[in-house]
């Protein structure tokens, strides 16, 4: 029986020649989401073997969808297809429990080798990034560690997104009351008072792109 494969991507493009990719490979692709929390909601629905991801999608993106959707169907395995190769994006996308991450510029090489080695509960890097990780740990460097909640990183990426505190409630189910004091404590443990400052920070933190 193929494996079953969830792909998440907002370029629907992208996800329609990665569909094409994987079902030659005889994969079955049983779903495509065009967003983070679509992602989650159908992972949970569908329980496919594997998530494909993109790094950055909107309203949630690819590194905190990878979290959630372990949570709501476990035995899903997630992997990253992403443009992203900064050291900093990879460490800390792995620490999120991925089986994998590959280049979209190498999925054509990678993407079904990544999956297969997944289905194995074997890890997968595209080169280029095996060797940031092997810079890493030979340089001492690691990922510093993220002081926000993941909740208070979900509100940080609507905010970036140019959400309003009422958009952020309404997109994350909370009171406009909940919301607030979300924005406030992450502001205050970032130590940035403005709106521009978090949007600057989350693009330094791959949350959305310039």
């Amino acid at each position: 029986m193929p494996a079953s494969v969830l792909l998440a991507d907002d370029h629907q493009i992208l996800r329609q020649g990665v569909r094409v990719l994987l079902e030659r490979s005889g994969f079955e692709v049983t779903g495509e989401a065009s967003d983070g929390h679509e992602a989650v909601e159908m992972a949970s629905r569908l329980k496919p073997d594997v998530a494909v991801l993109d790094y950055v999608m909107p309203g949630l993106n690819g590194r905190d969808a990878a979290v959630k959707i372990q949570q709501v169907s476990k035995n899903t395995k997630t992997i990253m297809l992403t443009m992203r190769t900064e050291r900093e994006y990879v460490l800390d996308a792995m620490r999120s429990g991925l089986s994998g991450y590959v280049l979209k510029s190498q999925a054509a090489a990678d993407l079904a080798t990544a999956i297969r080695e997944a289905m194995r509960n074997s890890i997968y890097l595209s080169p280029k990034i095996s060797a940031a990780i092997v810079d890493a740990c030979r340089t001492g460097g690691q990922a510093p560690a993220d002081p926000l909640t993941p909740r208070e990183r979900e509100v940080l990426q609507l905010i970036a997104e140019g959400k309003t505190t009422k958009e952020v409630a309404v997109a994350l189910g909370l009171s406009v009351k909940t919301a607030d004091t979300h924005r406030a404590k992450l502001m205050r443990k970032l130590k940035i008072h403005q709106t521009a400052g978090l949007v600057r920070y989350a693009i330094r933190q791959g949350l959305v792109t310039a």
